[in-house]
């Protein structure tokens, strides 16, 4: 093939794959949003590379979303997995009626991973806003503090009470104003049941993720459960018009997890594809 046809091949592909990324992003974006919601710099984050980089030609962000774990009774094990998890709530019905075959499940470990073998599903996961879940992530480190502060107290010459005390305020503290309070609460494979069942497209947003099946060993014997990650939407490109905006607030941010100095709200819409998108930054103190 003569040199100007290869070139005009590649130009041509070039082209329809932006034509088809621009059709994407139309579909995605007509209509009424599935759900907008308002986020802080607690439940967004830029990836290392970018945060590294002297000059940067774009911002992408990402999500900090977390999971509640069940049996995690001390701050030294806080119990939530962040960008991904074993949820206490996705049992083995939930499991069975997203498809996965309970039956290869049984003690041995051939069959145990015979079960974990099968292949991940794709699946629709709904993430709650300042719910239920943070809720008890506030009252666990609370209790935390409480218990730490009370054995300080008892044993008021050891340094090692007097540290753990010391700790357990600071997560207090962390979890208070720092941590992200968006919530993985469900999984789905039906969009309609499951807006249905959580209307309020302020506070909850379903995104496309991926679901791996596991076995767990709770009191000596074998729970079905799934390891739910990968969210399809990994990376949230900023708009250019609004990097001036967001920019001097992600910087400010890096130089304390607690105290943040200039703080700022997006608001992030999800289209009929289930894919996020910036519609608005705002700066707040």
């Amino acid at each position: 093939m003569k040199p100007w046809r290869s070139l005009a091949a590649g130009a041509a592909l070039i082209l329809l794959a932006n034509a088809v990324a621009l059709v994407g992003v139309y579909l995605n974006r007509s209509g009424e949003a599935d759900a907008r919601m308002v986020l802080t710099q607690r439940e967004l984050s830029t990836p290392w590379i970018w945060q590294a980089a002297r000059e940067n030609s774009g911002i992408a962000l990402a999500l900090n979303w977390r999971v509640p774990v069940a049996d995690a009774a001390d701050y030294f094990d806080p119990g939530y997995g962040y960008s991904g998890g074993t949820p206490e709530w996705l049992d083995e019905g939930r499991m069975k009626a997203l498809g996965f075959d309970l039956a290869l499940v049984g003690d041995e470990a051939a069959a145990r991973r015979r079960f974990e073998r099968q292949l991940p599903r794709d699946v629709l996961l709904v993430l709650e806003l300042g719910g239920d879940a943070w809720q008890q992530a506030l009252q666990r480190a609370r209790q935390n503090a409480a218990r730490h502060e009370a054995a300080r107290k008892a044993n008021a010459d050891s340094k090692q009470f007097i540290d753990r005390a010391k700790r357990a305020q600071e997560q207090l503290q962390h979890e208070e104003q720092a941590s992200s309070r968006l919530f993985a609460i469900d999984v789905g494979l039906d969009r309609a049941a499951l807006r249905a069942r959580y209307p309020d497209r302020g506070r909850f947003l379903i995104l496309r993720a991926m679901l791996r099946p596991r076995l767990e060993m709770r009191e000596g014997k074998t729970r079905v459960a799934g390891y739910v990650s990968g969210l399809a939407a990994t990376q949230i490109n900023v708009p250019h018009a609004l990097r001036p905006s967001l920019e001097p607030a992600l910087r400010e941010a890096r130089r304390s997890a607690l105290d943040p100095g200039a703080r700022f709200e997006l608001t992030l819409a999800v289209g009929q594809r289930l894919e996020p998108w910036v519609e608005a930054v705002s700066l707040t103190r």
